[in-house]
């Protein structure tokens, strides 16, 4: 495999959030700076307005911890994924693209949206809000945890048994929220999931 610099010996660099597939920014690398990606496990890049190696978030203190390189079929284009330590963007926010040209109605919920609910959950977990629902949950126990989440999945099965698909779309995300509490109260987090599902892929 031979990586397709530009003539400029740059390479043009997207970084993926690694757990949820989302596009934090684009930069670009050369065969430096990507040499020392792979050796620190720290993105870097090339910045072509100060013509030098740049070590994302040593300024801002928002590292990224690479996951994963790889490039596309023409291996002109590389593609991160990574562990972002805040946010990715130097506006302070978590993505680079929010400018938003055009969106198809319903098009922003996705499953990374399961990522931004437990980490709500988690936030709760470590950082209790009066009134909160998730904390009355955690203050209440394993047990209190379990019971709801065995009536969510009773009154899923019930949606089932009616033929219903709103009441199942709606039960289950009443699950989904529940189990995501019972995740956090474990120490255990949807991608540790999402593992397991892999290597039962694999299988």
């Amino acid at each position: 495999m031979e990586i397709k610099y530009g003539p400029d010996g740059l390479i043009p660099t997207i970084v993926q959030d690694w757990r949820t597939n989302e596009v934090l920014m684009m930069a670009y690398s050369n065969k430096e700076s990507l040499e020392k990606t792979i050796e620190s496990g720290d993105v870097h890049f090339f910045s072509r307005s100060r013509s030098e190696l740049w070590h994302k978030g040593d300024t801002s203190g928002n590292y990224m911890k690479v996951v994963s390189i790889k490039t596309d079929c023409d291996y002109d284009t590389l593609l991160i994924t990574a562990k972002p330590e805040g946010p990715a963007c130097h506006t302070g926010a978590k993505n680079c693209f929010f400018n938003e040209i055009y969106a198809k109605e319903g098009s922003q919920f996705n499953s990374a949206m399961l990522f931004e609910l437990y980490d709500v959950i988690l936030s709760r977990k470590e950082n209790p809000v009066e009134g909160s629902y998730t904390n009355y949950l955690f203050d209440s126990g394993i047990d209190k945890i379990l019971k709801k989440v065995g009536e969510e999945s009773a009154e899923t099965i019930i949606g089932a048994k009616n033929n219903s698909k709103d009441e199942v779309v709606y039960e289950a995300s009443d699950l989904l929220y529940h189990l995501g509490v019972l995740l956090a109260h474990m120490g255990i987090g949807f991608e540790d999931i999402f593992e397991s599902l892999r290597l039962r892929r694999t299988t």
